[in-house]
């Protein structure tokens, strides 16, 4: 048995295992439809939901393991069932939203670029 946060890090949902905690208090994790909490256990042949972007992500659990795999060995413990609408919306081109710069301002900082990106990243399209 493997605890969901560090199931969810193991298969490489997340970056780290604090990630993972942190989106099962936000409340972004649901497991078999009920609201994951990062202590429970995960069990073979659940359905793990995680939303991220505003993209609904279905997992379906192999095996539960505790230590991070490396991204190849991946399906073997976690298959990802997410329907193709949510997988297109990844696709959805940025592009087509506009930002407005006033004339003469220059090129935005390091620190305007990444507030942009965040902005852009968060975006419900």
């Amino acid at each position: 048995m493997s605890r969901l946060d560090k199931y969810l890090w193991s298969i490489r949902v997340y970056k780290t295992r604090a990630d993972a905690t942190e989106a099962c208090k936000a409340g972004r994790i649901k497991v078999n439809d009920v609201d994951g909490k990062a202590s429970r256990e995960v069990r073979p042949n659940d359905i793990i939901e995680v939303r991220k972007a505003n993209i609904h992500f279905r997992y379906k659990v192999v095996e539960p393991i505790d230590n991070r795999q490396p991204a190849r060995l991946v399906e073997q413990y976690a298959i990802n069932i997410t329907p193709q609408e949510e997988l297109d919306k990844l696709n959805a081109p940025r592009e087509t939203i506009f930002l407005v710069r006033d004339r003469g301002t220059g090129r935005p900082t390091k620190k305007e670029r990444r507030d942009l990106d965040d902005m852009l990243d968060n975006l419900d399209y």
